[in-house]
């Protein structure tokens, strides 16, 4: 059977088009690098102002019936706005960190890049969307937005989160992997966006919304979303750095061994046809 007939999933026009996006982004990060951490920056912004809404939203449902009965469907309808980021950052083109993981991923099994600039072009991304999640940390600190029982849950989820670093292996481990679900649903959900199979932007923006709903409701570890919480809570109430650092540290490989292995490099081998073209014809 030829290999022009063949059809490998989730196609070629997937990995073709990751591949021009890589191309575009490695130029980027590396000529027009001022400019890349400005759409990078913007991711940190949307990130910021949709997960202070997720807070914001849980505390407006808490306030309905006061005592946490209401709470589960606050963070129900919260996971649901916070669900827009990926569509906001998707469609302003803005750059973030995990969904670029998956795509060095691709261009490096395609030898499409080299570790520097892979490097380089994460390294940039991580730093643009720091600085877009500090910008609204400093209009959180000079303003009420997070004042009342919505500054109280943030605060309770950083608590949250650094537990994980305090409570040892076990806790680390349970990071880890709730950070490998986290960056598989993301990534996930731009594999069906890029395949060519979706052609409406309803169903495209659907999909991202439910992926990040997924993470968000079920508490998985974004390593992006981690950091702007973080810097927005610790630049108004104060934070431990180290547990900070650890938790952002092990988020990030969790984050690339479920988005850049598990999407990314699983996904460039399964539609590798050079492959199957030197093995030859098959039978029937």
């Amino acid at each position: 059977m030829s290999t022009d007939n063949l059809q490998l999933f989730p196609g070629k026009q997937f990995i073709s088009t990751i591949l021009d996006a890589l191309e575009t982004k490695t130029a980027m990060s590396g000529e027009m690098a001022r400019r890349y951490l400005q759409r990078a920056g913007m991711a940190g912004i949307i990130i910021g102002v949709l997960y202070g809404t997720n807070y914001a939203v849980i505390a407006a449902f808490d306030a309905i019936a006061p005592g946490g009965t209401m709470v589960p469907v606050g963070r129900f309808f919260g996971a649901l706005a916070f669900g827009w980021a990926l569509v906001f950052i998707y469609y302003s083109k803005s750059e973030l960190l995990t969904s670029n993981m998956m795509i060095i991923s691709i261009g490096a099994y395609h030898r499409r890049t080299t570790l520097g600039k892979a490097l380089r072009l994460l390294g940039l991304c991580y730093l643009g969307n720091f600085l877009g999640g500090l910008l609204i940390a400093v209009f959180v600190r000079f303003s009420t937005l997070t004042d009342g029982v919505a500054g109280e849950l943030m605060s309770a989820s950083v608590e949250h989160k650094l537990a994980f670093i305090t409570d040892g292996p076990a806790g680390w481990s349970d990071l880890f992997f709730r950070a490998v679900l986290c960056n598989f649903m993301i990534n996930l959900a731009m594999l069906l966006v890029y395949n060519g199979l979706i052609k409406d932007d309803l169903t495209k923006s659907l999909v991202m919304i439910m992926s990040v709903f997924i993470f968000a409701f079920l508490g998985l570890e974004h390593s992006v979303a981690n950091t702007v919480l973080f810097t927005v809570v610790g630049l108004k109430e104060g934070i431990d750095l180290g547990p900070a650092a650890a938790n952002v540290g092990i988020a990030l490989l969790g984050n690339f061994v479920g988005g850049g292995l598990l999407i990314g490099l699983y996904y460039a081998y399964v539609n590798d046809d050079s492959r199957v073209a030197r093995r030859g014809p098959t039978e029937a």
